[in-house]
């Protein structure tokens, strides 16, 4: 952003309230105790780099995975002001790690842009760790503050000379308050640094992980930083796809903040990938930019049609859906005072920033077609075929709407309802074959517990279109079961169940299905991934039995290969044990199901959730997309990763 503050010290940074509640409540701040909320500490103190480079200030920032899990955050800001707070008259640094809603993003002139939701910051790491050290280093000197479970232990000190400016962060999160675990995996934290790295081009993210080293001794390390910026997460988004055109770029800027946009159409069915960002955080739910853009992008592909006579004076007008499919874009806004709404704080409200999207959009997009006319008949074309598969699907659509409950006959004929008419209490178990269902059906409770059988493995959606995908009677059942509908006519609140449980054999066929309905429910249904409504069963894979016993009963249940060994290992003498393998649901009869894999109070269900949506997308299409190439290529990169199994 232009018009950088011209001073940055203790006068920029504003007192609200202390940090009293957080060791008390601290979902309340982070979201939860759990992996995402230990995450989320590590982001808060990102943020508060990338918050010096949005300003201008910081084109550097570097974070460690230490051996006993700490993180440590350095960058080359201009270092968190040292000065006496005119209000509080101690160091600003310490304000700033023991005073909640205390840093320059309230009202002073510290930063004109910031990516915190609730700018809690560093101040509920220091209440969630039981140690924090911070080093600073301003106008050639270092200091060095120290703090225990949120409170100051060393006050601030002088520790020698700087030739560079900025801070250093290093934090060890408090086991009794992440009683789950204190670990930090890699994986995430690299997935959120390659974002926030596309959305701030040129920003450098270096990430060390010293829990890994190669043979010579050196840590494991990744440099994530865009020069490209957005158009390179585009570029990102559509690898190993058919694409239509180049990324096309465009950005605008007024009193109320800039906004940049890249787009890129793809041969792909999918209209998953268009993500918007306010002030570097990914707002899931959409709001008054993604609407702008939504907006722009069909009236301007529509008026273009038209003009060029690709769309003839009796054919309908291109639907949204219909403009966006195979889009994949990032819509990316900068302002200065950001209000979120929505059930996770992640929909942008602020109504001065619809305009600006669209404006842009409409100019940068139009522009493009006229001046790009071999491209611009491919992306028409490609709208106009999801347009007539569309109207063609529109009968079938039709005919998977939610009927009211009384209308009983509507449901799929293979489906077992349950008594229940609250959805919030009701669970679907989806099988596949007639003789797990038939297990399932005897094991069930049916005052809450639905079964619908599938017959062999469903269509994979990603290869098929909406009409090739809506002929087929599975996936019809599946949505008339369900009871959302999908695309433009989805409703999350008709869901007719609040959990919707994949249940299949634990064989490669079973692994298959159930990576099929995954492919179904992200693309066709995200929305009920992203409110927590589905699941995976987790099914035994074997049974122990006392060997020559005349009673039926097992004696433990063991639920993958590494369990087993460990159990065996519990015997001074396995010899006295048969092992059952369960290659099938229906080997198990009613009962065991039932106790293993159905009854509430002993089963274990994981819940699917999206934490990378980027990546999730990148690997549904890789996996199941019409390119070998990249499915061939993750194959071989992770064949090492995959546990085989004794079929």
């Amino acid at each position: 952003m232009a018009n950088k503050p011209d001073h940055y010290d203790g006068s920029d940074i504003q007192v609200l309230e202390g940090l009293e509640a957080v060791r008390k409540r601290p979902g309340m701040y982070i979201g939860s105790t759990g992996p995402r909320g230990l995450h989320h500490l590590v982001y808060e103190v990102v943020d508060n780099s990338v918050d010096e480079a949005l300003a201008g200030y910081c084109d550097t920032i570097k974070v460690t995975i230490h051996p006993d899990n700490s993180i440590s955050c350095e960058d080359n800001g201009r270092g968190i002001p040292v000065d006496k707070h005119p209000k509080e008259k101690i160091p600003t640094v310490e304000v700033v790690l023991t005073i909640l809603h205390a840093g320059g993003k309230f009202g002073g002139e510290g930063y004109k842009v910031s990516g915190g939701l609730h700018g809690v910051g560093v101040s509920v790491v220091n209440a969630l760790s039981t140690k924090v050290e911070v080093q600073v280093r301003r106008d050639g000197v270092e200091y060095e503050i120290d703090f225990d479970h949120g409170k100051t232990k060393t006050k601030l000190h002088e520790i020698g000379k700087a030739k560079h400016t900025g801070t250093t962060v290093t934090f060890w999160p408090d086991p009794e308050i992440f009683t789950e675990t204190t670990v930090y995996d890699y994986d995430t934290l690299a997935a959120r640094f390659r974002e926030m790295a596309f959305l701030n081009r040129g920003l450098k993210i270096i990430l060390i992980d010293e829990r890994v080293t190669d043979a010579e001794g050196n840590p494991r390390t990744e440099v994530f930083q865009a020069m490209g910026g957005i158009v390179d997460f585009v570029k990102f988004l559509n690898e190993g796809k058919e694409t239509l055109n180049k990324p096309i770029y465009f950005e605008a800027e007024n009193a109320d903040g800039t906004v940049e946009v890249a787009l890129q159409w793809s041969s792909s069915y999918s209209t998953n990938s268009v993500m918007a960002f306010a002030n570097n955080i990914n707002t899931h739910e959409g709001g008054t930019h993604m609407d702008g853009f939504k907006q722009a992008i069909t009236r301007t592909i529509n008026d273009y049609a038209r003009s060029k006579g690709l769309l003839k004076e009796k054919d309908s007008n291109l639907s949204g859906e219909d403009a966006r499919e195979g889009l994949a874009a990032i819509i990316s806004v900068k302002l200065h005072d950001p209000q979120f709404e929505g059930q996770t704080k992640t929909k942008l409200g602020n109504t001065e920033i619809r305009p600006l999207v669209q404006n842009a959009v409409t100019q940068g997009l139009a522009e493009y077609l006229e001046e790009n006319p071999t491209p611009a008949k491919r992306i028409i074309g490609k709208a106009t075929q999801a347009l007539k598969a569309r109207e063609a699907a529109r009968k079938a659509r039709e005919m998977t709407r939610r009927k009211n409950v009384l209308d009983s006959f509507s449901m799929p004929g293979k489906l077992a309802d349950c008594a229940s008419k609250d959805a919030s209490q009701s669970e679907i178990f989806i099988v596949e074959g007639d003789s797990a269902g038939g297990s399932a059906k005897q094991a069930r409770d049916r005052k809450f517990q639905a079964i619908l059988p599938l017959r062999g493995k469903i269509l994979n959606v990603e290869r098929a279109g909406l009409h090739r995908s809506l002929s087929s009677d599975t996936i019809s059942s599946l949505i008339t079961a369900i009871g959302t509908n999908i695309g433009e006519d989805f409703d999350a609140e008709k869901a007719r169940y609040h959990r919707i449980i994949i249940m299949t054999d634990a064989d490669v066929d079973g692994a298959h299905i159930r990576c099929l309905l995954l492919t179904f429910f992200y693309r066709y249904m995200p929305e009920l991934i992203n409110l927590g409504y589905i699941y995976i069963a987790q099914p035994p894979i074997f049974g122990l039995k006392k060997k020559n016993s005349r009673s039926p009963k097992v004696e433990r249940y063991i639920y993958d290969e590494k369990a087993l060994s460990a159990t065996l290992a519990e015997y001074p003498d396995p010899g006295k044990f048969d092992v059952q393998r369960y290659k099938g649901l229906g080997e198990m009869d009613p009962e065991q199901l039932w106790e293993t894999t159905m009854e509430p109070a002993t089963r274990t269900l994981l819940q699917v959730n999206i934490d990378d949506a980027v990546e999730a997308e990148r690997v549904v299409s890789e996996l199941m997309g019409d390119q070998v190439e990249p499915r061939k290529e993750f194959i071989q990169k992770h064949a090492r990763d995959v546990r085989f199994l004794d079929i």
